[in-house]
C-alpha cells in the first residue's frame, strides 16, 4: 500500500494535486496536509475512501520530519516557496523520502539546488518547479531540444492566466516577490538579471498572442527556468520567462501598489489607533477584496490560462522554430499547476525518475513519459478518452506550419 502526502493539500494548486492524485491507482492512500481541518474535511468527501486529512504545521519542523517519514512520496504546494520551499525540501530529505513540488521562485530554486548532494547521499530523488511554469515548460523544451530539433539557440516561455475560483495570500505573497526582485535572464550566452520597474525590464515586455486568451502584454517574471534550463541544454543562447495575470486591470492594480510600496514589510503607526500594521499586509488583503470587483466589473467570465513555449534552433542545418501551446477556456492556475505535481508524484511512485539529487524537471523528467501520464489521465477523465490540451506546431525556414500529434 503506497502512500503520498500533499503538504498545502487545501490551497488551489494542491486541492487539485489531491483529486488528480486520487483519480489515479497508484496510491491506495492520499493525504492531505494542511492546517486548514474544514477545507480538508470538505475535499475529503470528493472522495472518501482514499482521501484522508492530517493536520500539520510544517514550522514545527522535527515533527514534520516524523510524519513525512510514514509516506512513500512527498508533495509540496505549500506557499510562498521562498519561505516554505527549501524548509520541507529538507525535511523531507531528513525523513528519506522522494519529493516534489511546484517552486517556482528562483531564491527558493537555489537554496534547493544547493542540497543536491544531500539529497543524493541519501538516495532522495527530488524534482523542484513541476508545476505548468517552471515545470511543463522545461520538460517540453528539452523534448524540442532532444527530439524535434538538432540544435537549440533561444528558449522563450510565456505565461498568461486568470479568474480562478480564489487566490489566497501566498499567491499574490508570491507575485509581489517576483516584482521586487532581480530577475534573472540568460541572454547572449550569459546570465544577468534587471528590475521589473526598470527601463531594461520594460524594454523587455511583449505583446503575445495566446491561444485561447488573444494577444497579452507579458512581462519579465522571475521563474527558475532561466538559471537551470541553460546548466542541462547544451548550447542554448537565450532563455527568457514572460507572463502575466488576467485581467489586466488587476495585474496592474498589484503593480502600481508595489511601485507606491505598499509590499514594504516594517510595520507603520495607522493613525487614531495603537495598532501597527505591515503595509504588505493592508496591499494582500486590499488585493483579495478588490479582485473580485475588478472580475465583475471586466465581465472577465471563466477562468482561463495557457503556457506557451517557442524554441528556435536548427533542424538539418535550416532555421527551424518549435512553438508549444498548453491552454484551457475553462482551467487557469489551479489545474495547469497542480496536475503536473501530481504527475510527477506519480512518475516518482512508478520508478520514472531514478535520478537522485535534487534536479529540476528538464534534467529528470522524459517528455514522452510524461506527456503518457498526461494522457492517461485524460482517459480517466473521460469514459471515451481525452485529447490532450497540447498543441505543437513546427515552423521551417520559410515559413510553413505542420502541426504535431503526440
Amino acid at each position: 500500500m503506497a502512500r503520498v502526502i500533499c503538504l498545502g493539500g487545501c490551497g488551489v494548486v494542491g486541492s487539485i494535486a489531491i483529486k488528480t492524485l486520487a483519480a489515479f491507482p497508484d496510491f491506495s492512500e492520499v493525504v492531505i496536509g494542511d492546517i486548514n481541518s474544514n477545507k480538508g474535511q470538505e475535499l475529503i468527501q470528493t472522495n472518501p475512501e482514499k482521501i484522508f486529512f492530517q493536520k500539520i504545521d510544517v514550522n514545527n519542523f522535527d515533527r514534520l520530519v516524523d510524519i513525512l517519514k510514514e509516506f512513500d512520496v512527498v508533495v509540496n504546494t505549500i506557499g510562498p516557496f521562498y519561505k516554505y520551499g527549501p524548509l520541507v525540501l529538507k525535511a523531507a530529505i531528513q525523513a528519506g523520502k522522494n519529493y516534489v513540488d511546484v517552486s517556482d521562485d528562483v531564491d527558493a530554486t537555489q537554496l534547493a539546488l544547493n542540497m543536491h548532494s544531500e539529497a543524493k547521499a541519501t538516495e532522495v530523488s527530488a524534482i523542484i518547479g513541476l508545476g505548468s511554469s517552471p515545470g511543463v515548460t522545461n520538460i517540453l523544451a528539452r523534448f524540442a531540444a532532444t527530439d524535434l530539433l538538432d540544435e537549440v539557440d533561444s528558449i522563450d516561455l510565456y505565461h498568461a492566466h486568470g479568474g480562478e475560483p480564489t487566490e489566497g495570500p501566498g499567491v499574490i505573497f508570491h507575485r509581489i516577490h517576483a516584482m521586487t526582485t532581480d530577475i534573472p535572464v540568460f541572454i547572449d550566452g550569459s546570465f544577468k538579471t534587471v528590475n521589473f520597474f526598470s527601463d531594461e525590464g520594460k524594454s523587455l515586455e511583449e505583446d503575445v498572442e495566446f491561444e485561447k486568451l488573444g494577444i497579452c502584454r507579458v512581462h519579465p517574471y522571475p521563474h527558475p527556468e532561466t538559471i537551470t534550463i541553460p546548466q542541462f541544454i547544451p548550447n542554448v543562447k537565450r532563455v527568457t520567462n514572460k507572463g502575466t495575470v488576467l485581467p489586466p486591470e488587476y495585474f496592474y492594480l498589484i503593480v502600481d501598489l508595489v511601485k507606491n510600496g505598499l509590499h514594504e514589510e516594517t510595520p507603520i503607526n495607522v493613525e487614531g489607533t495603537r495598532d501597527k500594521i505591515k503595509p504588505i499586509d493592508f496591499a494582500i488583503s486590499y488585493i483579495i477584496h478588490a479582485r473580485e470587483r475588478i472580475l465583475k466589473e471586466s465581465n472577465f467570465g471563466t477562468q482561463r490560462g495557457c503556457v506557451k513555449i517557442v524554441v528556435k534552433g536548427k533542424k538539418a542545418d535550416l532555421e527551424h522554430t518549435i512553438v508549444f501551446s498548453l491552454a484551457s477556456a475553462d482551467q487557469a492556475l489551479g489545474e495547469g499547476t497542480g496536475m503536473p505535481v501530481a504527475f510527477g508524484a506519480i512518475m516518482l511512485q512508478r520508478g520514472l525518475v531514478t535520478d537522485k539529487g535534487v534536479l529540476p524537471p528538464e534534467a529528470c523528467v522524459d517528455p514522452m513519459e510524461f506527456l503518457g501520464i498526461l494522457q492517461e489521465h485524460l482517459s480517466l477523465e473521460t469514459a471515451s478518452g481525452g485529447s490532450s490540451p497540447l498543441t505543437i506546431e513546427s515552423i521551417d525556414a520559410e515559413g510553413n506550419i505542420e502541426k504535431i500529434t503526440i
